[in-house]
């Protein structure tokens, strides 16, 4: 976390349970209340952790009610790179006993259950918000997406040539800056949802600050591909 090993503890602690006091943090880590308040306070600063509210049904004696400390969401990515390094380790092994078209099969299945959570909002939208519908369905699971229209010109009328979709966070974006695959099933995915072809123009994975994907307007749709579900039950 570039952060020195007791500071590092208390963001852990922190992590492992739960929005907490600097009373409750110094009795666990066997540290003084005051150095465990330095090191929040230094939490605090780099965005890692953010103080909370007692709950109302919580009572005290006399004074002002304990602060309590909970993990960020930047804070709790932090702590993400313990995952991905397993997550690299297994899928290497899986690579190396089933070869790369295993990986792409473990990619593609990885991302069957947010296209079936993603499709009732995105088929329910009109066919010219439902690039919104799904940046709005990312949105919700973490991944602090976006749309806006982009390009216009003589030729298009004034009028849009597309939509961007940006994504401004990856869960697996280290992981896929060694197995692309990640990405290439999650862009499967989006034109299958929205049923026309779409562009990545640039991934999180490969040093750009976003993934973003041009969705063109009016564009014909693709041919239709089987869902995830439907060809497992081929299989």
């Amino acid at each position: 976390m570039g952060i020195n090993r007791t500071r590092d503890r208390v963001a852990r602690t922190v992590l492992e349970t739960g929005p907490t006091t600097a009373a409750a943090l110094a009795q666990a880590l066997g540290l003084t209340p005051a150095a465990v308040r330095r090191h929040l306070d230094a939490l605090l600063a780099a965005g890692l952790v953010e103080e909370r509210e007692p709950r109302a049904t919580a009572t005290r004696g006399r004074g002002r009610p304990a602060r309590l400390f909970a993990v960020t969401d930047t804070g709790r990515d932090t702590f993400d790179q313990d995952y991905d390094d397993l997550a690299a380790s297994a899928l290497r092994f899986l690579a190396e006993t089933g070869g790369r078209e295993a990986v792409g099969a473990f990619a593609r299945q990885r991302v069957a259950e947010l296209e079936a959570r993603y499709r009732p909002a995105v088929e329910a939208a009109p066919a010219d918000e439902r690039v919104g519908a799904l940046a709005a369905a990312l949105a919700a699971d973490g991944y602090a997406a976006a749309a806006r229209p982009t390009g216009s010109g003589p030729d298009a009328g004034g009028q849009p040539t597309g939509h961007q979709l940006c994504q401004h966070h990856c869960p697996v974006g280290h992981v896929a800056e060694e197995f692309p695959e990640l990405c290439e099933a999650e862009t499967e995915v989006f034109a299958r949802l929205l049923g026309t072809h779409v562009q990545r123009l640039a991934t999180i994975a490969h040093g750009d600050g976003v993934c973003t994907t041009f969705v063109p307007r009016g564009a014909a749709p693709t041919a239709t591909a089987p869902r995830t579900s439907d060809t497992e039950e081929s299989l």
